[in-house]
């Protein structure tokens, strides 16, 4: 796709994040809006999906490790047409198959339940094990969070798959610099996030601008090519990007809009969709 057609799609993403949030009344809109154009890149372009078979036996795989920012992974799959769009006004309510973490037995799309911090890497990594140990062509793709990264097992899991030489799996980090109570430097400093990966033996790539898809079209076209090793893409992005009283704004980690802070939302963003129209 061409990056317009890109660009518009994470817009779109992070309407429908903003609107199952606001619809549940709870929800982590954060951490879910800095990662709309990985989200966008990977479903859009980089992985083998179809929508219309989700369960495909030789579809790439995504583990979304940081569970907590399911709005993500829910706007982009109903966007993609895993499901309808309109279902993201009942997430988190009763009879929904959107609950407030991912859960493989409900919705369409998911390939692994989530949530726990840390255990998401871990599964990821059996799922590409078992790729490889079955001379399966899929691969694996699973979005950490940079607080998430404060997680032991996020490291025992990266010192497996950096032994087994796993290069059909891709850790994307989401550096998007903040966490539930602040600075994750503040809070307990992951840095330097490239050098550790390194010690465990990953390809590393750092992407300066994680939310840029000339950025992201080059580290993944790098760790595709990437043999002998797995990758961790570092991204550097926005916190609540693309809504501006989100942006940076650590108290946004895990809080809905009302109904005039979501006014305002989505009166940027459709702004910023009529602007790439324009284009």
């Amino acid at each position: 796709m061409e990056n317009l057609e890109l660009q518009k799609a994470a817009n779109e993403i992070r309407k429908g994040i903003v609107t199952a949030v606001h619809s549940a009344k709870a929800g982590h809109p954060g951490g879910s809006l800095s990662a709309a154009e990985a989200y966008a890149y990977l479903y859009y372009e980089e992985m083998n999906i179809d929508p219309k078979d989700p369960k495909k036996a030789d579809r790439d795989r995504f583990v979304l490790s940081k569970g907590h920012t399911a709005p993500g992974l829910y706007s982009t799959l109903a966007n993609r047409g895993f499901f309808p769009v309109e279902d993201l006004k009942t997430l988190r309510q009763i009879g929904s198959h959107l609950q407030g973490h991912p859960c493989l037995q409900h919705t369409p799309g998911i390939d692994m339940s989530s949530g726990s911090l840390g255990q998401g890497i871990s599964a990821a990594v059996g799922m590409a094990m078992s790729a490889k140990l079955s001379n399966d062509s899929y691969r694996v793709y699973t979005l950490l969070g940079d607080g998430e990264i404060q997680e032991g097992q996020v490291w025992e899991a990266a010192m497996f798959a950096g032994h087994r030489k796993l290069d059909n799996l891709v850790v994307i980090v989401d550096n998007n610099g903040l966490q539930i109570d602040g600075k994750i430097d503040d809070v307990c400093s992951p840095y330097p996030i490239d050098e550790k990966f390194k010690a465990f033996n990953f390809h590393v790539i750092n992407v300066e601008d994680g939310n840029d898809f000339d950025a992201l079209r080059a580290a993944f076209k790098e760790a595709r090519e990437t043999k002998g090793a797995p990758t961790a893409l570092i991204l550097k992005t926005v916190k609540g990007k693309g809504v501006s009283y989100m942006e940076n704004q650590a108290g946004w980690h895990g809080k809905a809009p009302n109904d005039e802070e979501y006014k305002i939302a989505m009166e940027e963003l459709e702004k910023a969709g009529e602007a790439l129209c324009q284009k």
